[in-house]
């Protein structure tokens, strides 16, 4: 069996003339006991031979872990969960820019702070507990649930990497710890609501109110509209980009999920469009595909060429719309006047470079009022007048139609007989098989 146990004091073989062992140049220095010569394991010094935390012991459960593929040298999981992420993890995560700063916020924010410190196989159901009470303490159900994903994700790499011997993370009795996602139904808003809010903002951007009910674009899908998608002879829009925010500076980039997708267009909502062009001419915006870095290579200034398109709805000096800017400018105040949301606070603020004192208007948390809410009343409208679910599924841009159900099935009309009455009506076509008429009736009798 392969393995052996060196004594690293004595010699091996006894010197000829005494016939006892020799002590070696490390005599006394370092640990006695090495165990080697175990395929893909490690040499490890040991202070004692026998007992639990000896050589033998170590010696002997490291052979039958070896032969059932399953060993682990404790000392690759000697180096810091920090350490770990930041060197193995990290690198090897991909995705579009916007995914990546999103996750890398969740995991230096919540994640290396609380549980940075840890070498990895300290990391332990103890460990664990203590990290999910103190997240909860720190932050809402959402940012906990989606924090816990992604440390589960980077042990679970770590046990794949063979640094760890399992993940702890995914013991039911880790888990009941983390706090339920708290279910909020999609709320539709009525007409009188929509028409006041939209009543309520400046007559430029009022044409994104009929573009998120009418047609269920998300706020960004309306910034990245252009005329060139818009396509009134078959009646539709195509909706082909959205515009994001990418460390603070604007790119084109495909629709959520990157799936571009055509909507009916109503006749009334292409009515409005024309007449918003004819008071606010449309234009021309050029921004980065996908990524506002300087390409390095000839791949990625290919991939990220900027792109020009004639947009619908700009700033009022023709630039593209800023999310967090329109919200606070626009949304929030249209919502306010609305009575959706209470009226501002006004708190007086020294400026940034502080030299004088500025009024700025805090507004209250809403995010059930957000331009979401839009898309919630196209998808209500849609399914009270009962219109195929995977229909409505595909206009709103979900990835499957389980999605759009989960979300809207409250929504749904419920059942008033017409699957009774449908299918009264088809057993009033079809003969009865028992029935002394039909010829099977005949051969029974």
């Amino acid at each position: 069996m392969a393995g052996y146990i060196e004594d690293r004091w004595w010699t091996k073989k006894p010197d000829p003339k005494t016939g006892k062992k020799r002590k070696t140049a490390r005599y006394g220095q370092g640990k006695r006991w090495r165990v080697a010569g175990i395929p893909g394991v490690r040499d490890r010094s040991f202070e004692n031979k026998t007992g639990p935390d000896g050589a033998d012991a170590w010696l002997a459960d490291a052979q039958s872990k070896s032969r059932a593929g399953e060993f682990i040298d404790p000392r690759s999981g000697n180096l810091t969960l920090t350490e770990y992420i930041e060197d193995e993890w990290w690198p090897s995560v991909t995705g579009d820019v916007s995914t990546l700063q999103t996750v890398k916020g969740r995991v230096w924010n919540h994640i290396i702070p609380l549980m940075g410190h840890q070498t990895l196989n300290a990391i332990k159901v103890a460990q664990l507990r203590a990290f999910v009470k103190e997240l909860n303490k720190q932050t809402g159900p959402g940012t906990a649930l989606a924090a816990w994903g992604y440390l589960s994700s980077i042990l679970q790499m770590a046990v794949e990497d063979e640094r760890i011997p399992r993940n702890y993370a995914t013991y039911r009795s880790v888990r009941a710890g983390l706090p339920k996602r708290p279910e909020r139904k999609a709320r539709a808003w009525q007409r009188d609501r929509v028409r006041a809010v939209q009543k309520a903002m400046d007559s430029r951007f009022q044409v994104m109110v009929d573009l998120g009910v009418g047609v269920g674009l998300r706020q960004g899908e309306v910034f990245g509209l252009s005329v060139e998608d818009i396509d009134e002879g078959a009646g539709v829009i195509h909706v082909r980009r959205q515009i994001r925010k990418i460390g603070g500076r604007l790119v084109f980039a495909p629709p959520k999920g990157g799936k571009t997708r055509d909507v009916p267009l109503p006749g009334q909502v292409a009515s409005r469009l024309r007449s918003h062009l004819e008071a606010f001419p449309a234009s021309g915006v050029t921004l980065p595909w996908m990524n506002p870095e300087t390409p390095t290579s000839e791949k990625e200034r290919k991939d990220w060429a900027p792109q020009t398109h004639v947009l619908v709805v700009t700033a009022v000096r023709g630039g593209p719309l800023r999310r967090d800017s329109w919200n606070l400018r626009q949304w929030k105040p249209a919502l306010a006047a609305a009575g959706v949301i209470t009226e501002p606070e006004m708190l007086q603020q020294v400026s940034s470079d502080g030299k004088r004192e500025c009024t700025v208007l805090k507004y209250e948390e809403s995010r059930e009022h957000g331009f979401h809410a839009l898309r919630h009343t196209f998808a209500s409208v849609h399914l009270d007048a009962r219109e195929n679910p995977v229909a409505v599924s595909k206009w709103l841009g979900h990835a499957d139609p389980s999605i759009t159900l989960r979300i809207y099935a409250h929504m749904m009309p419920e059942a008033d007989g017409r699957g009774r009455a449908a299918m009264d009506a088809w057993f009033e076509a079809t003969p009865d098989l028992f029935s002394p008429d039909s010829p099977q009736g005949v051969e029974a009798e």
